[in-house]
């Protein structure tokens, strides 16, 4: 059983930056592709960006090109996810994931693709 625990959250205001952390508790945390989801209030859950495990391929939802960055440090098992120029349309509980499903690269963009999920800080960006 994979725990997933999460940190950095926060109000920020807009343009502002903040990084979220995630840290793994299984030993095989290597073999899981990691990623980020958020919910914003009154919204469906979202996929936000995912990194896989095998060669560090990253890919993003629109929303957050070119703003946010996945990264993962295998020691101490922990996933980022960098924030910039954040907007007040960020705000939202975000979700650090992981699987070990074999999958398109595709179905990794909907929550069946996830096997674990942590308890989700809170963004919230002010205008």
């Amino acid at each position: 059983q994979v725990q997933l625990v999460e940190s950095g959250g926060g109000l920020v205001q807009a343009g502002g930056s903040l990084r979220l952390s995630c840290v793994a508790s299984e030993r095989t945390f290597s073999s899981y592709h990691m990623g980020w989801f958020r919910q914003a209030p009154g919204k469906e859950r979202e996929f936000v960006a995912l990194i896989t495990w095998n060669n560090g391929r990253t890919c993003y939802a629109d929303p957050v090109k070119g703003r946010f960055t996945i990264s993962r440090d295998p020691a101490p098992n922990t996933v980022y996810l960098q924030m910039n120029s954040l907007k007040p349309e960020d705000t939202a509980v975000y979700y650090c994931v992981a699987t070990a499903q074999s999958l398109p690269l595709s179905a990794y963009q909907y929550t069946s693709g996830y096997d674990y999920w942590g308890q989700g800080p809170q963004v919230a960006v002010s205008s």
